[in-house]
């Protein structure tokens, strides 16, 4: 992030934020970013065609060891996403990090406090904290 912080990015979020103050629009507008983020990766496929998508069941052996685990299970995805699709999906997770960060500072939520008791609690849990 060109050595922006969190913090830093939080603070101009809230600096920026005029019209949408209120925690319902907020977590409306959180919302519908949300689903453009989504629609943008569908675009990818749909439209663009940039990347396709072949889905089916996901095998799990129980005899398989994580290592073994990670190499068979697929993301279904066949292709790279293209230069448009890069920027459109970028904008978007964009705006969405944007309400975010502004649902953080309404609810006198720290983002980074955020992340780094997350990032802890996956290194403590590991694979048990998987869903």
């Amino acid at each position: 992030m060109s050595g922006l912080t969190l913090k830093q990015f939080q603070e101009q979020v809230s600096e920026l934020l005029l019209r949408h103050r209120s925690l319902l629009d907020v977590l409306s507008k959180s919302q519908q970013s949300s689903a453009s983020v989504n629609r943008s990766v569908i675009k990818s496929v749909t439209e663009c065609g940039c990347i396709t998508l072949q889905a089916n069941k996901q095998p799990y052996p129980d005899d398989l060891s994580l290592e073994e685990a990670k190499a068979l299970i697929q993301t279904h995805i066949n292709g790279e996403l293209c230069e448009n699709c890069v920027d459109a999906i970028t904008v978007q997770l964009g705006k969405h990090l944007f309400y975010l960060s502004s649902l953080c500072n309404l609810l006198n939520l720290d983002l980074d406090e955020i992340i780094d008791k997350e990032s802890k609690k996956c290194s403590t849990l590991g694979l048990f904290n998987l869903s």
